[in-house]
C-alpha cells in the first residue's frame, strides 16, 4: 500500500509518499481501507517539532489519526463491526494509507445519508468542542464568544452551545458571517476591531471564552474575560497567561462515544459541517499547508479512495 511517511522532524521534505507494508489487525483490532483522512493541525506541529515533548515520536512514521473508509479486515474479539461496514473515527496514528488499523470502540458505523466524505469531517471536530465546553464550565443561558466559530471545531461547538440554549458570538471572517447566522451565531471579526465589534454585540459582556483559532486571540481577549473563564484549544503559548489549553489524553484515548450521536443528526441534515478543500494523498503536505495557513471555513480533508 501507498502512504504518506515522515522520516524526522523537519519541513515538508521530510515527508515522503511510497510504499509500505499493509498493516495486519491482531486480537481486538480492525483493518480500515481508508476512504478521507482529515487534516488536523497537530499533524504539522508534529512535523515541525514544536510539540515534540508532548507527542513524542519514533521514526519513520505515519500520521493521520482521524478517517472514514470500509472494514476491510477484522480480527478475534466480540464486537459488532462486519467487513464491509461503512465507519468513520479515530485511529492511532497511521491513517495518512491506503489501510490504517484501530480499534472498534474508536469508531462509529455511517448511517444511510451520510457520505464519506463529510463523516470524516465529523470525529475530531465535535470530540474537542465537547470536551473544551466541558472544561470550560458552560452553563445553560450564558454568553460564550467562539473564535475560530467557522472552522472545524469551532462551528461543532458553535452548533453544540446554540443548541443548549447558550448565546453565542463567534469571531470569522467577513465572507463567513452569513455560514454563521446560519448556524445560530452572532457574526464579528477577528483582528484589530474585535473588541469594539464585541462591545457592540454583547453591551453586558460574554461569561466565556472558547478559542479555537489561537491567531493571538487570548492575549487579546483577558482584558475583557477573566483567565479561568477562558480556554484554548490552539494556542500553547495560553498557560503563560494562566489559560489552560484542553489537550484530552491524546490520540490513543479518542473513542466513538465522543462523537457518535452526531452521525445521524448530519445525516439528516441537523449538523452542519464544510469542507474547505480536498487533496489527494499523494498532496498531503500541500493539505498541511493550507491548515497551517488558516482563514478556511471548516474541514481540509485528503482524499485516499472513493468507497461509496
Amino acid at each position: 500500500m501507498f502512504a504518506q511517511v515522515v522520516s524526522r522532524y523537519g519541513g515538508f521534505d521530510a515527508v515522503e509518499y511510497r510504499e509500505v507494508g499493509e498493516p495486519v489487525p491482531g486480537p481486538g483490532e480492525i483493518r480500515v481501507r481508508v476512504a478521507y483522512v482529515a487534516v488536523n493541525a497537530i499533524e504539522w506541529k508534529i512535523l515541525a517539532g514544536s510539540v515534540a515533548e508532548l507527542l513524542p515520536q519514533t521514526f519513520p512514521v505515519v500520521l493521520g489519526n482521524e478517517v472514514s473508509g470500509v472494514v476491510d479486515h477484522v480480527g478475534d474479539g466480540e464486537h459488532d463491526l462486519r467487513v464491509g461496514d461503512r465507519v468513520t473515527g479515530f485511529v492511532r496514528g497511521g491513517g495518512d494509507a491506503e489501510y490504517v488499523l484501530t480499534t472498534p470502540d474508536r469508531v462509529a458505523v455511517v448511517p444511510d445519508g451520510l457520505s464519506l466524505r463529510r463523516a470524516a469531517t465529523i470525529p475530531q471536530g465535535v470530540e474537542t468542542a465537547r470536551r473544551a465546553i466541558r472544561e470550560l464550565g458552560v452553563e445553560d443561558g450564558e454568553t460564550v464568544l467562539v473564535n475560530g466559530a467557522a472552522g472545524s471545531i469551532g462551528s461543532a461547538a458553535v452548533q453544540l452551545l446554540v443548541d443548549r440554549g447558550v448565546v453565542v458570538i463567534g469571531t470569522a471572517r467577513p465572507d463567513n458571517h452569513e455560514y454563521l447566522r446560519g448556524l445560530g451565531a452572532i457574526p464579528i471579526e477577528y483582528g484589530t476591531r474585535l473588541l469594539d465589534q464585541l462591545a457592540a454585540a454583547a453591551p453586558k459582556g460574554v461569561d466565556r471564552a472558547l478559542d479555537c483559532g489561537s491567531r493571538g486571540f487570548v492575549r487579546q481577549i483577558l482584558p475583557v474575560v477573566p483567565a479561568d473563564r477562558v480556554i484554548t484549544v490552539a494556542d500553547f503559548e495560553a498557560q503563560a497567561l494562566g489559560v489552560p489549553i484542553t489537550m484530552g489524553a491524546g490520540p490513543h484515548e479518542l473513542y466513538a462515544d465522543s462523537f457518535r450521536d452526531v452521525l445521524p443528526l448530519a445525516a439528516r441534515g441537523r449538523f452542519a459541517t464544510e469542507i474547505a478543500a480536498e487533496f489527494p494523498l499523494s498532496e498531503l503536505t500541500a493539505a498541511w499547508k493550507m491548515n497551517e495557513d488558516g482563514h478556511f471555513r471548516g474541514k481540509i480533508v485528503v482524499k485516499v479512495a472513493q468507497l461509496d
